[in-house]
């Protein structure tokens, strides 16, 4: 009789990993982080830092490293930062689809962080405003979710890029998520005109602070978002996050709790929440998404992602 042969076990695999595109800026951003407050006519001591900036990129870095298959679409120059960019963000396990754009320099955004941890911004956005919709490969969209800060969804040419992104994306089969990112640049052109850009966006997760949110309603009433998304979720920084679905007499709305969470420098703390959010909800069953329950662990799976944010060294970018 011949001898038996071993019986071998079928290996269950785990769930396939969510697919994720981001569309947006990939950005040098010059922290200027002094130990005290400035004072006007000299010096004060501090930390000077480059490092790699944009929320776009910051939520796909953070994408990979919690585990989806995450894809950049950016524009760059072609100069040595742009190079830096990519490949530092290729690095962290993320597809980048970079534009290189001629005649027009990588963009930077200048951070001044603050003692207390919050943060001002000066925007030179250059090259990264320059994406087109002409840049755009409808297989790159071939995705489970697309997800966009509405920088993405301002301006020309990129804004146009944004927009057809977003069809791209639902040809696909794709969800859509938002993030409202800045009062400044989203109010540029009066509530009305903001209201109606998200509402054309649809999204179907929109993520916003509680100033870009009661800014954008006109009050406090914030669970009005939840009539032009399909989930809202209101970050509260330290405080944790308010969620709301569902419309007219079906709208849920509740309080997610988290630890609290403190840091010297809150960049990109809201990228990273986004991030964990997104793998947290995209790895529930559809038929699960919309539950309380669902959108409590994804609250705190992003609650988790924000303070590695906080808690990990920044990394200085090598030019």
């Amino acid at each position: 009789m011949p001898p038996k042969l071993p019986v071998r076990r079928r290996v269950r695999s785990g769930p396939r990993p969510p697919r994720v595109v981001v569309l947006g800026d990939l950005m040098l951003d010059v922290v200027l982080a002094p130990a005290r407050t400035l004072e006007s006519g000299t010096d004060v001591p501090g930390r000077v830092q480059l490092r790699q900036g944009g929320s776009a990129a910051t939520t796909a870095r953070w994408l990979a490293r919690l585990g989806a298959r995450s894809t950049l679409v950016c524009a760059v120059g072609r100069d040595n930062e742009g190079r830096g960019l990519v490949t530092a963000i290729e690095g962290d396990g993320v597809r980048v689809r970079a534009t290189r754009v001629a005649g027009d320099r990588t963009g930077r955004i200048g951070v001044l962080v603050a003692p207390g941890g919050e943060r001002s911004f000066v925007a030179d956005r250059a090259a990264a405003d320059r994406l087109a919709p002409a840049d755009l490969s409808p297989a790159i969209f071939r995705a489970d979710l697309l997800h966009l800060p509405v920088y993405s969804l301002l301006g020309e040419p990129l804004g146009l890029a944004g927009r057809r992104a977003i069809d791209l994306a639902r040809d696909g089969g794709a969800l859509v998520s938002l993030d409202l990112s800045s009062v400044g640049p989203l109010l540029a052109g009066g509530r009305r005109a903001a209201v109606r850009l998200v509402r054309e966006a649809a999204p179907d997760v929109l993520f916003a602070t509680r100033v870009e949110a009661e800014a954008i309603v006109g009050g406090r009433d914030t669970g009005r978002l939840a009539d032009i998304a399909g989930i809202v979720v209101i970050k509260h920084g330290r405080s944790g996050a308010s969620v709301v679905t569902g419309s007219g007499p079906a709208r849920l709305a509740f309080d997610v709790a988290t630890a609290p969470l403190e840091a010297s420098d809150t960049t990109g703390a809201g990228d990273a929440f986004d991030a964990g959010f997104l793998v947290a909800w995209l790895g529930a069953e559809p038929a699960a998404r919309h539950r309380p329950a669902t959108l409590r662990r994804a609250v705190l799976a992003a609650n988790r992602a924000a303070a590695r944010q906080l808690g990990s060294a920044p990394r200085e970018l090598a030019l």
